[in-house]
């Protein structure tokens, strides 16, 4: 028999490195095999009726509404200048300890990681703003190329990332269908807020590593990271204060919100997208106390709506909940009134149109891959590629523990070519259902691949982050330099890898303590 699963795979793959649109190389790889399939006896075509299904299940599905919030949040901190501001504090904060540049850079990525989650704009923004002054003060290129380049994919493992949002969606059809396998029909879920959960301590474990590495370096070749020369002067606390508080606030929000179980994944993005609209709106001349209190008001109406409902359709409405609506309706309109004026500002200065565009740009192009990605993997189980996949992972020698080796270093090696989407959207669902029936947990699972499937924004040739800083860094910077320069930083994050191999808790406690 023609294995027309396994060509099915090596086409997809063929036709994406001939540099063919990923979502047109997807769905058109899927068209053109179903029919091989069905020519050849193979496979039954009428299978192709459950399409229209799938597709519109994705299309209706709430927590990938998520997705186009956190990018629009993203972009819009982004544009709003709030990198530049964050990376010039910490500089100069950190700056006079041998390394305290490469620190500062590594603790600003975690935290535009953790309150903007667009691994592109980072990347630029530190590479225009960080890399220059890095380069001034005597690092070496190689070294300054690859901490901001693994910096700014902090974004993707860090909570609220786009990867995590998806791979929690696939993972959690995965668990379901490996539950069915079992026999079980009572299945268990997994949530957004449970990925987000455990991905917490893994990034800031990630973050520890990162830092580690740098200090060491700058202490065994003190010529590579030297201290600051130039004369930026010292910083006061209120600038610090100034430059962290508004992206720990948000993050607060929108983290807080998921974690405490007061918002789901999707709630939550929408407060995010306005939170990051009023700190842009803040940042501006003009009506700054309007901005304030229509977030105090929006916050306190989240927090008493909550504790306190006021339910006016009811036919015995107390004098009390009838003012309590009214208070209600009073703070909605003051948020209203701030946020409505936030998008004036934002309009006037030239963010606000740059900004949807942009995020309707990204939304589109995630969605079309993950929609075409429903086609392809109904194709590959029409022919019979789902049972080959448990039959390879079944002849791996070593038992679970290592097919669950195979499988991380064909993700590993499957970065260097393909974007994460494509992988997670393509690959995993095939792979991550038998992992599971062979007993591997599926939280801690999950943030494995997570750490690895981050990586391929590192590896050469087709890493993201790569092609991010090559465009915004200096000429006297070579692709040789930054290739050569993210090295160390993959294989920090195989250790970071084999941390959390070796101690699961760090991805599963939070998790289970909380949810």
């Amino acid at each position: 028999m023609i294995p027309l699963d396994l060509l099915m795979f090596a086409a997809l793959i063929g036709c994406i490195l001939l540099g063919f649109p990923v979502s047109f190389s997807i769905s058109g790889v899927a068209v053109i095999f179903a029919f091989l399939g069905w020519a050849f006896g193979v496979m039954d075509i009428s299978l192709l009726g459950a399409l229209g299904q799938r597709l519109y299940n994705i299309v209706i599905n709430e927590v990938l509404i998520a997705i186009p919030l956190f990018i629009f949040m993203g972009i819009i901190l982004e544009r709003g200048k709030l990198a530049e501001e964050l990376l010039e504090t910490m500089g100069r904060l950190f700056g006079r300890l041998r390394g305290g540049l490469g620190i500062s850079v590594v603790l600003v990525g975690a935290l535009l990681a953790a309150s903007t989650g667009i691994v592109g704009a980072t990347v630029i923004a530190m590479g225009l703003i960080a890399l220059p002054t890095m380069l001034r003060n005597g690092y070496s290129p190689k070294l300054a190329s690859g901490i901001v380049c693994t910096a700014g994919t902090l974004g993707q493992i860090i909570p609220p990332s786009t990867l995590l949002i998806i791979l929690a969606e696939v993972m959690s059809n995965a668990y379901q269908q490996a539950q069915y396998t079992e026999g079980k029909f009572a299945v268990e879920a997994i949530s957004v807020g449970q990925i987000f959960a455990g991905a917490v301590l893994p990034g800031l474990t990630m973050v520890a590593v990162y830092m580690t590495y740098i200090l060491i370096r700058a202490w065994l070749i003190p010529s590579d990271a030297p201290p600051v020369r130039e004369a930026g002067g010292s910083v006061s606390r209120k600038e610090v204060m100034g430059a962290v508080i508004p992206p720990v606030i948000l993050i607060i929000a929108v983290l807080g919100a998921i974690l405490g179980g007061v918002a789901s994944p999707t709630e939550a993005a929408s407060v995010g997208a306005v939170g990051a609209l009023l700190l842009v709106a803040l940042r501006m001349d003009g009506r700054k106390g309007l901005i304030l209190a229509g977030a105090i008001a929006l916050m306190l109406l989240g927090v008493a709506a909550g504790l306190a409902p006021a339910r006016l359709q009811r036919n015995d409405v107390s004098p009390t909940e009838v003012a309590l609506g009214i208070f209600y309706i009073a703070l909605a309109v003051l948020g209203i009134t701030a946020i409505a004026w936030a998008l004036i500002k934002a309009q006037r200065k030239g963010i606000l149109i740059p900004t949807m565009t942009r995020t309707l740009t990204v939304t589109s192009m995630i969605f079309a891959t993950i929609i075409m990605a429903s086609a392809f993997s109904l194709v590959f189980v029409g022919l019979h590629g789902e049972e080959r996949i448990q039959q390879i992972l079944a002849f791996i020698p070593g038992g679970p523990t290592g097919a669950l080796i195979f499988c991380m270093a064909l993700i590993f090696v499957l970065g260097f070519f393909l974007d994460f989407v494509e992988i997670t959207v393509i690959l995993l669902p095939l792979v991550v259902p038998p992992l599971i029936l062979m007993g591997h947990d599926p939280f801690w699972l999950t943030i494995l691949i997570a750490i690895n499937l981050q990586t391929s924004f590192l590896t050469p040739p087709f890493g993201f982050s790569l092609f991010y800083l090559r465009g915004a860094a200096p000429p006297e910077v070579t692709t040789g330099h930054i290739y050569q320069g993210v090295l160390p930083f993959i294989g920090l994050q195989i250790v970071a890898m084999a941390l959390i191999w070796l101690v699961p808790g760090i991805a599963t406690w939070l998790p289970k303590t909380l949810f």
